[in-house]
């Protein structure tokens, strides 16, 4: 009986346990399951969190410490990529049909990227819209729209880089300035302008414009242009297979000085002692005095200078006496608060190719941004010179400037001299020496008009289609830029200023003979090199007045050109000027030996 209630409740108190235990396990098992599910969304969760929490902090610190360069460079690298595919997949014989719409995609993606970016990007732009006849119609078409003003950043900011600056406010008891203007007077893709009054002891008033560089700039810079050097690596080395590297260094340099507003100044005091010293140029052109003391690397202080911009094509046209209207009440401009000048386009035209061939041939030293926003026309400061009505030609933005080297000037004087009175033997050698492959085309970029040494094959490019014209014209393009180890970067530059030049005289219906101008300042410069000796500058001077000789005939063309323009203007019809005659002639040179379809306008620069 004791064995048996020592035995009996064992199996009782197992049984009971065992079966507690398993509801036990059976109810952990079941919330274990949810448990971990919950563990593993908890912890996706917080990684999410985390992400975006870190790309928010890396957002926010590239916009306060880079302006945003990082973001700018991943859409810098995510549209070229998307170029470079689509290209790859895209330009491709079969689907030549197509091509068209691939460049009116590319044109739209790079515009989007330049505008997006804005700064630098912009002003690489428009050294591509520059050579923009080289490029795809609508590449053309969407890089002429790189030139429109920029939108001004605002007084606020402005304010922030004086302070940096100067440790002052722009103006005030402790101001910079006596007055400072908020408003910009101009903006650029780099700086924008305020006008500003100085602090004198003699209560005067002075004047003067005041060029501040938009603060994000200066950190976008390197990021901009080390972007800037990976894609031309890529577009040569893997997408395209054109030599476009080579001239990466020296732009990305000249990009960096121009946004060093002191050197700026230093340029302006050297171009007004260029001015000074030439007696041809010296009372018809002006460079603004600046103010060293009151300039920084990102402040730049000038004199104030009242007139009418070139680009302004009515205004200089009634301030200079041509406008037609001016007789049947015409509607007031802002150039009817000054006297009405001697001259008329002719002398604007003939000063400014006078003044940039001297640059070229004589000083050797190149303002390369010559567009009409940076000239302004305004009556002498001379009261004499006032009275007798005469104008002067006032130069600004001395930012961007190449020093010539003066074997260069030499050649490149010899060039000219070479094309105008047809000695190809001369352009040859030339452009051998400069590793550049097809001296016919050369030559024509170098005058703007057409130029065959002969004639010579070129393919039916109405029975090509868009893949085997753009094969085509890549072969060109290689044959051209044969050795760019030997080319001088300095053309770059120097085929800028000269287009720009061109698109002036043409937006006046070319009042002078531009070519004839530039050919006379490249010969008479071999005549006056200090390097020569006697016999030599004998030699050059007898050739110099052959080649005068040789220029009457392209006075005469000139001219048959002008009686044609005044006898459709007697029509009742728009005459075409010099210039639109040469324009015309490149488009259709263009057409029969590249295919290209270049619209009007593309070779003003």
């Amino acid at each position: 009986m004791l064995a048996r209630l020592r035995l009996s409740p064992r199996p009782v108190f197992t049984s009971s346990f065992s079966a507690s235990n398993t509801r036990t396990f059976a109810s952990e098992a079941s919330a274990a399951a949810p448990a971990s599910t919950v563990s593993k969304s908890q912890k996706y969760i917080r990684r999410t969190l985390f992400t975006l929490f870190g790309v928010g902090v890396a957002y926010v610190v590239d916009r306060e410490l880079h302006a945003s360069a990082i973001n700018r460079n991943v859409r810098t690298a995510w549209t070229c990529a998307v170029i470079a595919l689509d290209y790859k997949l895209n330009f491709r014989p079969e689907k030549a049909d197509s091509i068209p719409a691939l460049q009116e995609r590319v044109a739209q993606r790079v515009y989007d990227l330049l505008t997006s970016n804005g700064g630098l990007y912009i002003k690489i732009g428009q050294a591509f819209a520059n050579n923009a006849a080289l490029l795809p119609r609508p590449m053309q078409e969407k890089f002429a729209k790189l030139f429109d003003d920029a939108p001004q950043v605002p007084y606020s900011t402005i304010e922030h880089v004086f302070r940096s600056e100067f440790g002052r406010p722009p103006a005030g008891p402790d101001g910079v300035f006596d007055v400072f203007e908020e408003q910009a007077a101009a903006s650029a893709s780099v700086a924008q302008v305020h006008r500003a009054k100085l602090k004198t002891t003699d209560g005067s008033e002075q004047w003067v414009a005041v060029k501040i560089q938009k603060p994000d700039v200066s950190k976008q810079v390197e990021w901009d242009l080390g972007a800037f050097r990976v894609v031309m690596w890529i577009y040569e080395h893997w997408l395209f297979h054109l030599p476009v590297c080579f001239a990466v260094d020296f732009i990305n340099d000249h990009l960096r000085r121009e946004l060093d507003f002191e050197a700026e100044a230093r340029h302006a005091l050297r171009t007004a002692e260029f001015v000074s010293k030439e007696p041809r140029l010296s009372d018809r052109v002006y460079i603004p005095k600046v103010y060293p003391e009151l300039s920084t690397k990102k402040v730049m202080v000038a004199e104030w200078i009242d007139g009418v911009r070139l680009s302004d094509r009515r205004g200089i046209q009634r301030l200079m006496g041509d406008d037609s209207s001016a007789s049947s009440s015409p509607p007031p401009l802002p150039a009817d608060r000054f006297p009405t000048l001697k001259g008329g386009a002719q002398w604007v035209m003939q000063t400014m190719v006078d003044l940039f061939s001297a640059q070229i041939f004589d000083w050797g030293w190149v303002h390369c941004d010559p567009h009409p926003g940076n000239i302004i026309i305004r009556p002498h400061p001379d009261p004499a010179r006032a009275r007798q009505r005469q104008a002067q030609f006032v130069l600004l933005d001395h930012g961007l400037y190449v020093q010539l080297s003066a074997s260069f000037q030499q050649q490149y004087a010899q060039l000219w001299k070479g094309l105008l009175s047809a000695d190809f033997n001369v352009v040859k050698s030339v452009a051998e020496e400069w590793g550049i492959g097809t001296p016919d085309l050369f030559a024509s970029a170098t005058l703007m008009r057409p130029v065959r040494f002969k004639e010579t094959d070129t393919p039916d490019f109405d029975k090509m289609d868009d893949y085997e014209r753009g094969v085509y014209m890549k072969e060109k393009l290689k044959g051209f830029l044969q050795d760019t180890d030997r080319m001088p970067k300095e053309l770059i530059f120097i085929g800028r200023n000269m287009r720009i030049v061109q698109g002036n005289n043409q937006l006046f219906a070319s009042p002078v003979n531009r070519i004839r101008i530039t050919a006379y300042w490249a010969s008479r410069s071999l005549v006056t090199s200090h390097q020569l000796s006697l016999v030599q500058r004998i030699r050059e001077l007898f050739n110099h007045l052959i080649f005068l000789s040789v220029m009457f005939s392209i006075d005469v063309l000139f001219w048959a050109t002008k009686v044609r323009q005044w006898v459709a203007r007697r029509l009742g019809r728009k005459g075409e000027s010099f210039e639109d005659e040469l324009e015309r002639t490149m488009r259709n040179f263009a057409k029969s030996n590249f295919g290209l379809d270049v619209q009007q306008g593309a070779f003003e620069g």
